[in-house]
């Protein structure tokens, strides 16, 4: 069989540890041959100062020697004097002495030979360098020009001194080698301690690790952030976040299933009496009377469930992955409204809907949809027949409001702070509900960061309050760059209308 090997890809997951290491060892074997090259350069002029200061004083001792007797020069070297010039252990020392028209005076001829006047810019005395090839060895050159005192006549002496680079080489191998070599017991020490500082460095990662592995299932409680360094601040917060929101998932969970085994206990156990009654009558027309009475349960049953499954999936935020795009409220509102207007012709209820104009805000169709539909029913629920229920969106600087106005038996200042807690209902209104509604207008109204409120319908001209009440819900306006035209005046014309 042929071995698999794993490919890595940009998504392949890679040690921290090995990351860390990588990305500082890799600049530190970049440098080290860079530092090499500096040394040498540093380490070969560092060798070049002191034996070029001793081809400069051989020079000048020979140019010392140099006499002009009637313009005419001579040179005056003593043999133990040459003898000492080439006296050198290590390397090969060569000089001569030439006169202007490049007659020898002294020294080696065969050496290359220099500019034989003397170029514009250099001074008499002066020792200069240069490098030269002489019989396949390279030397380094330090030589000077001698003139006669008065006016230049054009009859100058060059002297020359030159020696080969053995010393040189030495020295400078010395100096790279006193740099170099200690580094190859520092770098693997550093390599070492590098990864030991690495090792203790991350150590709060794997002791954060053991926390939450050591963690039971059922354990959602947040991290303590007290051990927690500061570069994985943001990341205990972010999980801390996961867990708050997997904490109220839960929570939702729990009371969903506790407000429903509630709730049903009662419709299912009447229900089950009615069809027990049902089963012992003999009288059709009491029959048929236990059988409207069940088919009446079993709607109240049906409405109290799927109000119970809207409300779980306010809370859970089940259509939280559908997208938060602009939706025109307004629109959304005539459409919603529309689908009511059957109903409301039953009971003779006038519905109406006042237009507005677009009224865009930033949120999830399906749950306003939802929203609105609970405060349509709840306003025809406690709207008596031939009363009036209308609907509006009203902007209101950068807020857009949603209103449901009706005229029902309408609430007291005290209790419209608590109708939107589950399952209240406010006692004497004769009307038939679940008391979840509400709750779940003011679920997906958090969802969307709007406020959901219930309030007396404002007194009239004459100082009376009229019957019924008004729900708000109070929106962020949403409006992009491109979109900076105010609001349409709201229109007074009443699209759906019952007589």
């Amino acid at each position: 069989m042929k071995s698999q090997r794993k490919k890595l890809t940009p998504d392949t997951q890679r040690s921290l540890f090995g990351e860390i290491l990588d990305w500082m060892l890799a600049p530190l074997l970049f440098v080290w041959p860079i530092s090499i090259a500096v040394t040498h350069y540093f380490a070969t002029t560092v060798a070049d100062y002191p034996y070029d200061q001793a081809l400069r004083e051989r020079a000048t001792a020979i140019a010392r020697q140099v006499r002009f007797v009637a313009g005419e020069p001579s040179l005056s070297l003593p043999a133990s004097t040459r003898a000492f010039l080439r006296s050198d252990e290590t390397d090969n020392v060569y000089f001569r002495v030439r006169r202007h028209d490049g007659r020898l005076l002294a020294g080696d001829a065969e050496l290359p030979a220099a500019v034989d006047e003397m170029p514009a810019g250099t001074e008499p005395g002066e020792v200069y360098f240069r490098d030269i090839d002489y019989r396949g060895q390279d030397l380094r050159v330090a030589y000077t020009y001698v003139a006669a005192a008065g006016p230049p006549s054009g009859r100058e002496v060059i002297v020359e001194v030159a020696e080969t680079l053995e010393k040189r080489s030495q020295l400078s191998n010395k100096i790279i080698a006193s740099v170099i070599l200690p580094q190859f017991v520092i770098i693997p020490l550093a390599v070492i301690l590098v990864w030991f500082g690495l090792s203790q460095g991350l150590r709060p990662l794997a002791y954060l690790r053991e926390r939450i592995e050591t963690r039971k299932e059922a354990d959602l409680s947040p991290i303590a952030a007290g051990r927690v360094p500061e570069e994985l601040a943001p990341l205990t917060e972010a999980f801390n976040s996961m867990l708050a929101r997997m904490q109220h998932n839960m929570d939702a969970q729990r009371r969903f299933i506790s407000d429903a085994a509630h709730q049903m206990r009662t419709p299912l156990t009447g229900l089950k009496m009615q069809a027990q009654l049902a089963m012992r009558e003999n009288d059709p027309d009491q029959l048929r009377y236990a059988l409207e009475n069940i088919s009446s349960s079993v709607d109240r049953a049906s409405h109290l469930v799927n109000q119970l499954l809207a409300l779980a999936r306010a809370e859970t935020g089940e259509h939280a992955e559908q997208p938060m795009v602009a939706i025109d409220l307004d629109q959304l509102l005539r459409e919603t409204v529309e689908d009511w207007v059957m109903r409301a012709r039953v009971r003779r209820i006038d519905l109406g809907f006042e237009r507005t104009g677009r009224m865009p805000i930033f949120g999830n169709a399906f749950l306003l949809r939802e929203m609105i539909n609970n405060l349509l029913d709840n306003a025809l629920r406690y709207t008596p027949d031939e009363g009036r229920v209308t609907a509006r969106v009203v902007a209101q600087s950068d807020f857009v409001m949603l209103e449901i106005e009706d005229s029902g038996v309408g609430i007291s200042e005290a209790e419209a702070h608590k109708v939107f807690d589950r399952f209240y209902r406010v006692e004497g209104t004769g009307v038939e509900g679940t008391g979840l509604g509400l709750a779940i207008v003011r679920e997906i109204a958090e969802l969307h960061r709007a406020v959901a409120s219930l309030r007396p319908r404002p007194v009239d001209e004459h100082g009376q309050r009229p019957p019924g009440c008004i729900a708000r819900v109070l929106f962020p306006l949403y409006m992009t760059p491109d979109e900076a035209d105010p609001p349409q005046e709201r229109s007074s014309e009443v699209l759906f209308s019952q007589p």
